[in-house]
């Protein structure tokens, strides 16, 4: 039976376990002795240890087939040490023969609203997203010397049931004017879950995929969307610099930047389908 190791197990990496659930063993590293009896319910045995201390790490070497890296890099610096500390300890054991990576769309920087196919430059403008493409080039060249099967997913914002902007609504913060807004990508965390699969079994050795859906949206009228499921008012439309000055920097970042994902490469290579191909099938239902 095909071993699995998912770090980073949190809602997408459960959502994939269901998924594998009696078709493959499943390994979860857990830093967080309280979270170990939700992965065992879901059929996933889990490893302790974590991505900040490399000594806890050891169990890892030749445990799995496959990796699935779902974990986020460090808030803060401009690498992702975590990246570098797994890969050295999948490398003190017989190496997994395949790995996917959950990157961000962030790495593309500001496209001033442009159609973004995967052959485009990556040019982060955040730390956020410069610290996700080291992550990228250090498993690139990783698959390069090991002969690794490597899948990145550039994902944009996840979203589902429990993970909507729903605060940010509930407060009244204002949205760009339509004239000004930004164009926006998502992906429902269900169709993450099971694009995270078709990569690992049908993705080409080393390819880049724009995990993205077909909505199309600016980010005003995603928030609109939202305000509507819950029943609450819709933003009000300011201009730019209103809005910039009633959010918090974080979310500056996010006004600063605006592409359209393309996703012809998940759906020709990976043969995908969507189960939620916009944000309106994704928000009715979970």
């Amino acid at each position: 039976m095909l071993r699995i190791l998912i770090i980073g197990c949190g809602d997408v990496g459960l959502r994939i376990a269901r998924q594998l659930r009696g078709r493959a063993r499943l390994y979860a590293l857990s830093r967080s002795p309280g979270r170990r009896a939700e992965l065992r319910a879901a059929g996933v045995t889990p490893v302790p240890g974590d991505l900040d201390d490399a000594a806890s790490l050891g169990r890892l070497a030749g445990l799995a087939d496959a990796v699935l890296h779902l974990a986020p890099p460090p808030a803060e610096g401009a690498a992702d040490p975590r990246t570098r500390r797994l890969l050295a300890a999948l490398g003190r054991g017989s190496l997994p023969r395949g790995l996917v990576y959950i990157s961000t769309s962030g790495v593309y920087g500001d496209c001033a609203g442009d159609l973004v196919p995967e052959t485009t430059p990556a040019r982060p403008r955040s730390a956020r997203a410069r610290r996700r493409l080291d992550a990228e080039r250090r498993l690139r060249a990783w698959a390069a010397r090991s002969g690794a099967r490597l899948a990145i997913l550039r994902a944009p914002g996840i979203y589902a049931a429990g993970r909507m902007p729903g605060e940010r609504v509930r407060r009244g913060l204002p949205a760009l004017r339509p004239e000004e807004d930004i164009h926006t990508n998502h992906i429902h965390a269900g169709d993450l879950a099971r694009l995270v699969l078709a990569a690992l079994f049908r993705g080409r050795p080393g390819r880049l995929y724009n995990a993205v859906d077909d909505s199309g949206l600016k980010m005003g009228d995603w928030f609109d969307l939202v305000a509507d499921r819950l029943g609450l008012p819709r933003p009000p439309r300011l201009s730019r610099a209103e809005v910039e000055a009633a959010v918090t920097p974080a979310m500056r970042t996010f006004l600063a930047e605006s592409r359209r994902l393309e996703n012809r490469r998940i759906k020709r290579e990976l043969r995908f389908r969507f189960r939620y191909p916009t944000v309106r099938e994704g928000l009715l239902g979970d």
